[in-house]
């Protein structure tokens, strides 16, 4: 599960909690009930049809060149007709369902989200987490960014994950006057390393072939351009000059698994570089941190970061890509006496190398910068503080937004 899907599966059940009620609106291949009540949350997932042979005649000539993913634009767009339908028509207008808010993330579910306000006239909320430029370090696809633009521009307010985030949209001509921000967060309840047992941290250590004098680097999320992987597998060649014992530990699901371990091959990097081409459930993600003596996280385009903030919440310092869009170099702190990790240049990897070798080469330090970075998540970035300063921010937003109604309606 991505950060989008850790957003919502965190946050929605905590809105519930502080006394709101959520319904969310999600995909169905068929395979899944249409209807569920979880954690407070109803949970609505219309069954998809397969439009995927109809779809490549009506749809621009950028989202033709998907190739297989041609079924996922299909399966989307049909989800969020289906689903603005089920809202509109049957749990609005049939059951008579009230709202105060649509909120929709990303291009996922924006078309949805403005045939909705449409129809039903309430404020749409747009979370923005990352855009198809930054994704795609470049242009990506046409409609995607279309479906961007036009979203913040029929959108009562924009919310997106970090000032990073927020100057990128402001350059890309988004309305400068509906975007705030508000960062992700962590659970520190259950990422914290006490959780772990030792025998299962020895268990993943053992798993990739590291003895006990061995220092696990770990990577873990999508090993894709964007994260900076190859540059972080380049960097391991000085790395294990200096020191030997250092191990670069890759997890995660790829599109570019031959290319890496091509790469890894090339430099001799056999005994030095460990992957595991898979998804991972999240206790097990846990017990990878807990087993790790620092997590790096390259990334050269990266809006917020959550995999950084819960390594910090396990108590381990962090090595984090921090030129351009980047929201980790806002909350990881690179210098001081409440020092965390280091900010490196993601593009070169002697740079990637001298954060990594500048972390372990001191090891009392290096359990300062993780003790200091779960204190930090305490004190800032708990899933509890987000949820309410986001419900926080949708009230003022919607109180704002109602003022602004009725001033129009009243005589001059």
């Amino acid at each position: 599960m991505g950060g989008l899907g850790t957003y919502i599966s965190e946050i929605a059940p905590r809105f519930v909690k502080m006394g709101s009620d959520v319904s969310v609106f999600t995909l169905n291949d068929g395979n899944l009930e249409e209807h569920e009540v979880i954690n407070g949350i109803d949970v609505y997932r219309p069954k998809i049809l397969n439009s995927e042979d109809v779809v490549p005649t009506v749809i621009a000539e950028d989202i033709r060149r998907w190739g297989t993913g041609i079924r996922f634009f299909a399966d989307l767009t049909m989800s969020n007709i289906l689903s603005v339908n089920k809202l509109v028509n049957e749990l609005v207008r049939k059951e008579h369902r009230n709202y105060d808010a649509i909120v929709v993330h990303d291009w996922l579910s924006i078309m949805g989200g403005m045939i909705a306000r449409r129809e039903l006239d309430i404020p749409l909320i747009f979370h923005l987490h990352s855009t198809e430029k930054g994704r795609n370090l470049g242009e990506g696809s046409k409609t995607v960014r279309d479906l961007e633009s036009v979203g913040a521009q029929k959108a009562d307010h924009v919310i997106t994950v970090s000032y990073a985030m927020r100057d990128e949209l402001l350059s890309l001509g988004f309305p400068q006057g509906k975007i705030n921000v508000v960062y992700n967060g962590v659970d520190p309840l259950k990422y914290d390393p006490q959780r772990v047992s030792q025998s299962k941290i020895e268990e993943i250590r053992r798993y990739y072939g590291l003895g006990p004098s061995d220092l696990m680097v770990l990577f873990i999320g999508r090993i894709v351009a964007v994260k900076g992987v190859d540059r972080l597998v380049q960097s391991m060649v000085s790395v294990r000059k200096r020191i030997p014992n250092a191990k670069l530990v890759i997890v995660g699901t790829s599109d570019m698994q031959y290319s890496i371990e091509e790469l890894v091959s090339t430099l001799k990097l056999e005994d030095c570089v460990k992957f595991r081409f898979e998804w991972i459930p999240e206790e097990e993600r846990i017990a990878h941190y807990a087993a790790s003596d620092l997590c790096v996280f390259p990334s050269l385009y990266e809006p917020f970061g959550i995999v950084a903030l819960e390594a910090m919440s396990m108590a381990k310092p962090v090595v984090v890509g921090a030129r351009g869009v980047s929201g980790m170099k806002e909350f990881v702190i690179p210098s001081g006496p409440g020092q965390t990790g280091f900010h490196i240049n993601p593009y070169e990897p002697m740079d990637i190398a001298w954060g990594i070798t500048s972390a372990l080469e001191d090891p009392r330090r290096a359990r300062e910068m993780g003790e200091n970075g779960r204190k930090l998540v305490i004190e800032s970035f708990a899933w509890e503080g987000v949820a309410a300063r986001t419900l926080k921010l949708y009230e003022d937003l919607l109180n704002r937004g109602a003022r602004k109604k009725e001033a129009a309606a009243k005589p001059m």
